[in-house]
């Protein structure tokens, strides 16, 4: 089945942010993720890269060509400015007098440093708002400490219940705390904006790492605060919530969450084993957990018997909330992914057509869309920048060419 909308169009709706121009400083994967939510959803974002280098990011990815970068620098202009020297400080802080949203993710102090302080740039624009993402946040005695998502999930207490009790912690598999954080950030300048537009005032988010991980850890502070409960690594399964777990099928797993006292009576029908519905042992949530061990056992033994195809199709007809382990190709295929855009070709002009995640969430109104590919030069477009943004008409390899970088603001006259 085909997408209804497969490929990244110019004609859609501009977004909700639309008008809303955003500096992103930031590199590698908090501060530009943020970045590419903001733009998804309408925003103009001007990305700073270091010249000649440009983002980390653009060099990642598995595989045979490094395709994060397409992902993450998607609805982005690139503007090269070198933040060390004076030139390029003048440079972003013209831009960022011109904007409504800053995104960095730099270790704290490093603005400062940079004669990019948020006390000095809010004087100049005052209904600025700054997004700052790092590891421990602006204040507290870890504040200067270099901090990465990896770390923060650490502290944050996600790793230390993620993987078998019998193991090391595990990795989830994506940078978990760098995507929190930069979710978060993007959530505080939207709520900023609104403060903003009732008062004229701009403000500072302050979004780190190991506290956006924390926000997501559902019930484990009160837990071990109020009953003296510690929560370990479970492997696949949710302790005392019984049957919900991955199990074995003929050529494959199947994850199936039936907890639910209706919806358990249905599984047992699923599995013509109706009986185990009234059985004492499984009457209930709280007996059916205590007897979690055994339950899940007697489900395996079932799905073990059947293919993963056999399996979905009996829990659709029961339904019974279960679904497959995709992975890239799985969804690839699904005709539900491609029913609601969730996945999109962009037409790349480094990679040429390329399949990626689409814009989300979903508004009815004023739908994200993905407007532009991520920039293929670093600093390609700061000429167009300085003309639209500034009004500046200059040859923007000045503003790059090594031989410039320490001359400071010679030849470029910045508007008051």
């Amino acid at each position: 089945m085909q997408a209804k909308k497969d490929t990244m169009t110019s004609t859609l709706s501009g977004g909700a942010l639309d008008g809303i121009r955003v500096v992103e400083l930031g590199q590698l994967i908090a501060g530009p993720f943020c970045g590419q939510l903001l733009g998804d959803m309408g925003a103009e974002v001007v990305k700073l890269e270091q010249p000649g280098t440009g983002d980390p990011m653009r060099q990642w990815g598995q595989g045979s060509a490094p395709t994060w970068w397409r992902v993450i620098g998607r609805n982005k202009y690139s503007v090269a400015a070198d933040l060390r020297v004076e030139a390029g400080q003048e440079l972003a802080r013209a831009l960022i007098g011109r904007a409504d949203i800053l995104v960095e993710n730099f270790r704290p102090g490093t603005l400062e440093r940079w004669n990019l302080g948020p006390e000095q740039l809010l004087a100049e624009n005052p209904g600025l708002i700054i997004v700052r993402v790092s590891g421990y946040g602006q204040t507290g005695p870890y504040a200067t400490r270099a901090g990465f998502g990896g770390i923060a999930e650490a502290m944050g207490g996600w790793r230390k219940i993620v993987g078998f009790p019998d193991l090391a912690p595990a990795r989830m598999g994506i940078s978990i705390g760098d995507t929190l954080a930069a979710t978060y950030g993007c959530l505080g300048a939207i709520a900023a904006l609104h403060h903003r537009d009732k008062t004229g005032q701009g403000q500072i988010v302050d979004a780190a790492l190991y506290e956006s991980v924390l926000q997501v850890m559902e019930g484990l502070i009160p837990e071990w605060a109020v009953a003296g409960h510690k929560r370990e690594r479970t492997g696949s399964k949710l302790p005392g919530i019984a049957p919900s777990n991955v199990y074995r099928c003929k050529d494959g797993e199947f994850l199936i969450g039936a907890n639910q006292d209706s919806v358990f009576t249905r599984l047992c029908e699923a599995m013509d084993r109706p009986d185990l519905a009234c059985d004492p042992r499984y009457l209930t949530h709280v007996a059916r957990g205590v007897h979690q061990d055994e339950l899940d056992q007697i489900v395996e033994e079932w799905t073990s018997r059947h293919t993963v195809a056999e399996v979905e199709a009996k829990m659709i007809a029961h339904a019974v909330p279960a679904g497959r382990m995709y992975d890239a190709e799985d969804m690839l295929n699904d005709p539900h992914y491609a029913a609601r855009d969730a996945i999109v070709t962009v037409d790349d002009p480094v990679l040429g057509p390329t399949r990626m995640q689409g814009t989300f969430p979903k508004l009815s109104l004023t739908p994200a869309s993905i407007r532009r590919p991520a920039p293929r030069d670093v600093g390609q477009d700061t000429a167009e920048i300085l003309d639209r943004w500034l009004g500046l008409e200059v040859d923007a390899a000045s503003l790059v060419a090594p031989a410039q970088r320490d001359k400071g603001r010679e030849g470029i006259q910045f508007p008051d």
